[in-house]
């Protein structure tokens, strides 16, 4: 595997791992608050969707009280498998480890439903394993200030980039004459960045 210090985010070098985002967990997210963190997580999923951005996803119990995947993300996933596991850490799961590295890529970006849990110990387990590792910090969720802080120190001072879901998608889109541009911001709901550019293109061009 290359360094994954020596690239930038990319579409073509990121795969998503998605961890946990269940209608019984979400509740006590406080940073984050449970509405946007679900409105975060699926923009996410979604732009990846259509950057052609692979996602792992997997859920703990599913069948039990953390019950399913949010339904409006279960309708984006609709054609992956959802990996139930056990393990705390993901990426004690052999199951999860074989699907990220078959896709090839060398970065992860990681959001999980617990930031201090279910984002910091995988991402952190990415470096570990040689991945470039990304916590999209505002597609996770933490039920207190000093949660989501202290899991923030605790990646960096590992090596993950911590960044807002907005900014990790911008970069891998890259360019903004992209033609998928206007479905990844609208995804990202920032689809105000489109009708700028439009009128942008409108006043500049040449009559």
């Amino acid at each position: 595997m290359n360094n994954p210090a020596d690239d930038r985010l990319t579409r073509s070098n990121a795969v998503l791992l998605l961890v946990d985002h269940q209608v019984g967990l979400v509740a006590g997210s406080r940073y984050p608050e449970p509405q946007d963190l679900r409105k975060n997580v699926v923009g996410l999923a979604r732009a990846c969707k259509i950057l052609g951005v692979p996602i792992v996803a997997t859920t703990t119990m599913s069948d039990g009280m953390f019950g399913p995947i949010f339904p409006e993300l279960a309708d984006i996933l609709k054609d992956l498998e959802i990996i139930d596991r056990i393990t705390v850490n993901p990426f004690d799961e052999p199951r999860i480890t074989s699907a990220l590295k078959k896709t090839g890529r060398s970065k992860v970006i990681v959001a999980g439903i617990n930031t201090a849990v279910c984002t910091c110990f995988p991402a952190i387990s990415s470096v570990n394993a040689g991945y470039g590792a990304y916590a999209a910090i505002d597609a996770s969720g933490a039920f207190d200030a000093t949660e989501q802080h202290t899991a923030m120190i605790r990646m960096t001072q590992a090596g993950v980039i911590v960044a807002d879901y907005n900014a990790i998608v911008v970069e891998m889109l890259a360019n903004n004459a992209d033609p998928l541009a206007p479905q990844v911001y609208a995804a990202v709901g920032l689809s105000h960045f489109v009708s700028l550019r439009d009128l942008y293109s409108s006043m500049t061009k040449k009559t």
